[in-house]
């Protein structure tokens, strides 16, 4: 499969792009600027923060430069610490978090092209979106994050498009990314910063993948297929004896997956959007009803199973709360939205959730992944309210305009000038040295 996944990548071509991809991939950049930012000043971006040195040639959003390799790790985190990067619900990753930082880092520094830029992106969301849709959901239920797994193999896959390596060096740079994909999932449900930590590291050992290739340094060819490579270890079973056939049909595939890519409305796992989206249009009939939220008797969430396994309702940190069905259940419904100023716990809101009951329905579990399915039922002292949402806001079939992209980078952001990221859609117009000089002096760093 290693050679089929070079072969994309050496043949990923700005100018055999459709503009419809490079417009989405345009778009993922902006949504990666504003997370990364505002990501930046996060508890975990301040930890990073405080562990390098300025001085390089490459990028960190909300800090400065530093050298090509640290650039991604820091840049990595930031992008992945607000759960509110972008996503693939097929591939089941993150893909913006680890090949974006890695892509950015080694444009600046070889000098290259915006038009270069957005090649190696569209490469790095092929490779890690293919390779998450051939192992999951096998490699995610064996306790695999496949953002940070995947996400290396994407990282390494944009590092080596975008320094031009040969058909030879990138096999080795893809090799040397297999045997240091990790990332387990216990990090991101136990709550802890583990899982901004896979974002970063994926994307820091796609580079040093790359750049090692690049001198000679020789990665497995068999890393993926082998006998002890990654889809024995980390998929195994039966999925692994009839991976083939899977691959097959989505290697036939040839449409560009980066289309598909959804983007995040709340600060919080993917798999509680749609309860959330459910949750609001409740509020808003309330309202309209003149229903207050103290009339509120009972809700009952009824969803897939993934979803309803996230039903911690007492957790002990930011990150856990992003993980918690009831709790932002609660905290959407009291106030009428969930943004990053709404994820305070406090005594109603526990009250609130304790009203909450989540229910697992097996038909849903039929229609996941293809759709994310949650049905909410609200019962007051007044009348019983009702939503079902089949997929969130953001993802293709639901997708956010450019002015919506604008206005979420605005609200993360909002010292900042909007007007500056007119140059992202003039991408092809400069080297990627100069754009990131305008950018950082646009961000004051």
């Amino acid at each position: 499969m290693i050679s089929e996944l070079t072969n994309i990548i050496i043949n990923t071509n700005y100018n055999k792009l459709p503009e419809n991809v490079i417009n989405k991939t345009k778009l993922c950049f902006i949504d990666f600027l504003a997370v990364s930012l505002r990501g930046s000043k996060t508890k975990s971006g301040n930890i990073v923060k405080n562990l390098f040195n300025k001085g390089g040639s490459s990028t960190v959003l909300g800090f400065g430069k530093v050298n090509c390799r640290d650039a991604p790790f820091m840049n990595g985190i930031f992008a992945h610490s607000l759960d509110l990067d972008d996503g693939h619900r097929f591939a089941q990753l993150h893909p913006g978090c680890s090949v974006i930082p890695a892509a950015l880092a080694l444009s600046e520094t070889y000098n290259k092209t915006g038009e270069e830029f957005i090649s190696s992106i569209v490469a790095g969301y092929q490779i890690s979106i293919i390779l998450g849709m051939i192992i999951n959901p096998k490699h995610r239920n064996n306790g695999f994050h496949s953002t940070g797994t995947c996400g290396t193999f994407g990282a390494a896959a944009a590092s080596s498009k975008i320094m031009g390596l040969g058909s030879k060096d990138t096999i080795n740079a893809l090799g040397l990314a297999g045997t240091q994909a990790a990332g387990l999932l216990e990090s991101d449900h136990a709550g802890s910063m583990g899982k901004h930590l896979h974002a970063g590291k994926a994307a820091q050992a796609g580079v040093i993948s790359a750049l090692l290739a690049k001198n000679g340094f020789n990665g497995a060819n068999s890393i993926i297929e082998g006998r002890e490579g990654f889809l024995k270890a980390m998929v195994s079973g039966n999925h692994y004896i009839n991976y083939k056939n899977k691959s097959d049909k989505i290697l036939e595939n040839k449409k560009y997956h980066i289309t598909d890519v959804y983007f995040k409305k709340y600060p919080i796992c993917r798999h509680l959007h749609s309860t959330i989206d459910a949750i609001i249009n409740i509020y808003n009939q309330m309202i309209l009803d003149g229903t207050k939220t103290e009339d509120i008797l009972s809700i009952n969430i009824k969803t897939y199973e993934i979803a309803a396994e996230h039903d911690d309702y007492n957790p002990q940190s930011i990150e856990s709360v992003r993980q918690s069905l009831p709790i932002t259940s609660a905290l959407g419904i009291l106030n009428g939205g969930l943004n990053l100023e709404d994820m305070e716990i406090d005594s109603e809101t526990v009250s609130m959730a304790s009203k909450i009951n989540i229910d697992i329905d097996r038909d849903f579990n039929k229609l996941y992944p293809g759709k994310r399915p949650s049905e909410v039922t609200v019962v007051t002292n007044k009348k019983k309210y009702f939503s079902r949402v089949n997929l969130p806001k953001g993802e293709p079939e639901n997708p956010f305009s450019h002015g919506e992209i604008l206005d979420k980078f605005h609200y993360l952001n909002p010292k900042l000038d909007l007007d500056i990221l007119n140059l992202v859609n003039e991408l092809e117009s400069y080297k990627m040295n100069d754009l990131m000089e305008i950018l950082n002096n646009a961000f004051k760093l």
